[in-house]
């Protein structure tokens, strides 16, 4: 099977490299004398087999049942301008930074390096694609730069290596829409997508193909020190004679930015940590430690520096308790309870010395942290499975209409204001987008309408004497005083309390 109005061949993106130059006058073949049917002769007096035309079969129709409808769907046209765009590799060096990390190196080193990039506004896909709207005055050449990042204490230091890889057509993307290729150019289609993502990837969070911002004016919990954020998805699609921009809104959980204690609380279901006179129990421990480990935790006793660490595992032992190896300035090792170490250190009494531990970065260096220093790093997504009142309370906190999504849907395109329903999701704002502007772009603020029909609903057979027929209005039918047309009996059933225990009575 391929595209309606394509011939069969090969479909992916042209070989890449750069550009080859195109044969002169003097060094073209001869050309043979036609044959017979016109057709150029091969060498030796050979006449070639005529090839096949494809003829694209019809659509046998379009439809005819149901009462026509005009519909609106979350498509929004891109314009493009004709010519090229640059495409460079990118090496970066070390190369086990995520792709938040590299593009800020990437950025960095556009605003370094200004008499090279001039006014240049390159995109990244944060790993080793960049593109260009002009090309980088460094021929086939690679260049190397070094590009510094501050840092907690003391500064990053990075190599950059480019390297020109290939132009991209954006006539042969036109060319493919308008039918007069069977080849779909998919680099030119990357390279759009890395410009339509470029900028929301560094505002804001970006999940997949979504992007997330903080809540900011309104509050989703849902429980165990999770909260829903709300976003929008986006792709770039070709479809027929035009370039679109998929745009949805979305939302998913991520962990609640707070103190630790705050997060132990709602994972242990404590009212008030202050009535939390004991060590915590070994099962509370354990479930501790599964909600916690390999999250991003910050320090907050150390002023305005904010060092983050992963936690890789909760301590059996409290704070008052649990000991590592101090080495002293003579060079003396002893043994020191994290409780101790901070009256001496910081002299400050931790207020909560028979709560565990967190101990982060790598196991064997014993680096122990009182819960009550620690904060959850905001931006967090939650991958863990959702309990079955979380998904509840996520549905219900993204429910939405139709207009009300729309509604939404045409506030993160356009540059108009919130509305009441949409104050939840970021705006997009493509059209004021610079580096959508760099590359020549422009968003449609409207969606794209097609034809649909509306299908007559199917008849619903009632059970009991009657055996009433009925017609369902707008999607719904009324079941009151009516029986199903086959009952199943329910033999075995059983009733599941979730509640806290000290909240259920015996």
């Amino acid at each position: 099977m391929y595209p309606v109005g394509q011939p069969p061949g090969p479909v992916g993106p042209p070989p890449r490299g750069p550009p080859q130059s195109m044969p002169t006058q003097s060094t073209a073949p001869p050309m043979q004398p036609p044959g017979p049917s016109g057709l150029p002769m091969q060498p030796g007096g050979v006449q070639p087999q005529e090839l096949p035309v494809f003829i694209c079969p019809r659509r046998p129709n379009i439809g005819t049942e149901g009462r026509p409808i005009m519909l609106r769907a979350n498509h929004f046209e891109i314009r493009m301008p004709r010519g090229y765009l640059h495409h460079y590799d990118v090496t970066i060096t070390p190369d086990k930074c995520p792709r938040k990390v590299n593009r800020e190196i990437i950025e960095t080193m556009v605003q370094s390096y200004s008499k090279i990039f001039s006014n240049l506004k390159p995109v990244f896909d944060g790993r080793k694609n960049m593109y260009t709207r002009d090309d980088i005055p460094i021929g086939n050449d690679k260049m190397e730069l070094e590009v510094t990042l501050p840092g907690e204490g003391k500064d990053r230091v990075f190599r950059v290596a480019i390297k020109w890889l290939a132009k991209v057509s954006l006539y042969a993307l036109e060319e493919a829409l308008e039918g007069r290729s069977r080849t779909i150019p998919l680099d030119v289609i990357q390279a759009l997508d890395v410009v339509m993502r470029h900028l929301p990837s560094m505002t804001y969070t970006p999940v997949g193909r979504s992007f997330f911002s903080s809540p900011d004016g309104y509050n989703h919990p849902l429980g165990g020190g999770r909260e829903v954020w709300f976003g929008f998805h986006q792709s770039v699609r070709p479809s027929q004679w035009k370039m679109m921009l998929n745009i949805d809104v979305s939302a998913t959980a991520f962990y609640k930015a707070q103190p630790v204690t705050d997060f132990l609380c709602e994972v242990l279901d404590i009212r008030d940590i202050n009535e939390q006179k004991k060590p915590l129990t070994d099962s509370q421990r354990v479930k501790f430690t599964k909600e916690i480990k390999g999250l991003k935790i910050e320090i907050t006793h150390c002023g305005a520096m904010r060092r983050k660490y992963r936690v890789c595992n909760v301590t059996r032992r409290p704070a008052q308790l649990q000991s590592f190896p101090l080495q002293l300035e003579n060079g003396q090792t002893v043994e020191c309870t994290v409780a101790k170490y901070f009256l001496d250190k910081y002299k400050m009494k931790l207020r909560y010395p028979h709560f565990p531990c967190l101990q982060v970065g790598q196991e064997h260096k014993h680096t122990y942290l009182p819960l009550e220093v620690c904060n959850i790093v905001a931006g967090q997504r939650c991958i863990k499975k959702l309990t079955d009142m979380q998904t509840s309370t996520m549905i219900k906190a993204t429910a939405r209409s139709a207009p009300d999504r729309e509604r939404e849907i045409n506030n993160l395109v356009s540059n108009t204001g919130l509305t009441s329903a949409s104050n939840q999701v970021r705006r997009a704002d493509f059209n004021n987008d610079p580096y959508v502007r760099e590359f020549g772009l422009s968003i449609s603020n409207t969606m794209m309408e097609v034809r649909g029909r509306i299908l007559p609903p199917p008849k619903l057979q009632y059970g009991g004497r009657t055996k009433q027929q009925a017609i369902p209005n707008q999607g719904v039918w009324d079941m009151r005083g009516k029986q199903f047309h086959t009952g199943v009996e329910i033999r075995v059933w059983a009733i599941a309390c979730f509640a806290p225990q000290r909240t259920c009575r015996e």
